[in-house]
């Protein structure tokens, strides 16, 4: 009750502003989210529609990490220098996402890695210009802002699901994909007249770039951001396993229609709308490594206990505490690598970091796919587990941001 209290407190000192951005893009992320994740419920329905193996199946996620990976550095970089022009960047995002769909319906696996790749594209025209955004208008409360920022997110996540999974339901598979494309421009011009005229007052985009390699060459030496850089690559590959096996387990193994599928999906990411604001605000008081390190610990063990609990409620209980941390850790990351970046590279050094984790988050789905050929599916979700406790280790030593008591 009584951080409930704090949280409002410090939301209505923010002033409208701010607000209204930071209302503008958690709706933004919502609809981000939708499409991405529509993905993992229409995974298996792609791998039997298509006749694909386990390793194209992930091929299919690591073509999303592949282009995401590439991307996000040099779209950060022109987020960065062309601060008034984030509006455009941002509903381009959504442009294409809709398009990503409508190829993922052609029933052609080729096509298919294409759409996989524009979600990638996407996501990597949307995060570091939205996280950036933010985390520049609230410096004093960035874990906080990111985190609201992410609850839109996990909304979605809880959601879409379930709407996918009755889409599934009633019609072809096809069908509900390639429709997919109509929201993506809508949303994308409604977001663009949104946010029309709130970048206007950005800094010479010419003092940034005279200033933005240098700086960006300055974040790369940090032992902290290396840190937090490798342990978020690790949490970014257990989730990448969990996301493309759990689905598959769930209806090939234990014979889970496509709707309980996306409720089970849902349940992954329920918990985290109220868990994401309230790790923020922890995170921003009493810093980041008291919120990381046990977070990733249990997270560890929540994942690994996938592979041990009986399928009904048991299963449903380990997915829903799994929530609590899934999509939320993702905030704390991102607050604690901005912590160490200058205000002109916000962006830049989210996309930097986001390069730096795919270096060896992009072949994680098909190796995965490959083991479990002979290790079974269940030996997925331990090796996720392990990702986590080895993220855990690399964060214990970290110098990071120790929050301030008095915010």
């Amino acid at each position: 009750m009584k951080t409930a209290q704090q949280f409002m407190t410090s939301m209505r000192v923010l002033g409208p502003e701010r607000l209204w951005l930071l209302g503008i893009l958690t709706g933004g992320h919502f609809v981000i989210h939708w499409f991405q994740q529509f993905f993992p419920v229409l995974l298996p329905s792609i791998k039997s529609g298509l006749g694909l193996n386990n390793v194209e199946v992930g091929a299919l996620t690591s073509a999303q990490q592949l282009v995401m990976g590439v991307a996000q550095l040099p779209l950060g970089m022109l987020a960065d220098s062309m601060v008034r022009h984030r509006a455009a960047i941002l509903a381009l995002s959504l442009v294409s996402m809709g398009a990503a769909y409508f190829l993922l319906g052609s029933s052609v696996f080729i096509w298919a890695l294409v759409g996989s790749g524009l979600i990638g594209l996407g996501t990597a025209l949307w995060h570091p210009t939205a996280a950036a955004s933010l985390s520049n208008r609230f410096p004093e409360r960035r874990a906080t802002a990111l985190s609201i920022h992410g609850t839109g997110a996990t909304l979605s996540d809880t959601v879409t699901p379930l709407f996918v999974g009755a889409l599934l339901a009633t019609f072809s598979w096809q069908t509900a994909t390639q429709v997919q494309l109509v929201p993506g421009l809508l949303f994308a011009f409604l977001l663009w007249r949104a946010l029309a005229g709130m970048f206007t007052d950005a800094a010479s985009p010419s003092r940034r770039d005279a200033t933005q390699f240098r700086d960006v060459l300055a974040v790369i030496k940090n032992p902290a951001f290396l840190g937090v850089s490798v342990s978020t690559g690790l949490l970014t590959m257990a989730r990448l396993v969990i996301l493309t096996f759990l689905p598959v387990y769930l209806q090939e193994h234990l014979n889970y229609s496509a709707f309980a599928l996306g409720v089970f999906i849902a349940l992954l990411h329920v918990m985290g709308t109220l868990s994401q604001p309230v790790l923020g605000l922890l995170s921003d008081r009493f810093g980041r490594k008291t919120v990381l390190l046990p977070s990733c610990l249990l997270l560890g063990l929540f994942f690994a206990l996938l592979a041990f609990v009986p399928p009904g409620i048991p299963l449903g209980l380990v997915i829903i505490a799994i929530g609590l941390f899934f999509y939320t850790l993702y905030n704390i990351f991102n607050a604690a690598v901005m912590d160490v970046a200058g205000s002109n590279v916000q962006a830049s050094t989210y996309g930097l970091m986001t390069l730096i984790t795919q270096l060896v988050v992009i072949p994680t789905p098909m190796i995965t796919g490959y083991l479990i050929g002979d290790w079974g599916i269940k030996f997925a979700f331990i090796l996720a587990g392990a990702f986590l406790v080895i993220a855990g280790l690399v964060i214990a030593p970290l110098r990071l941001y120790r929050g301030t008591r008095n915010s």
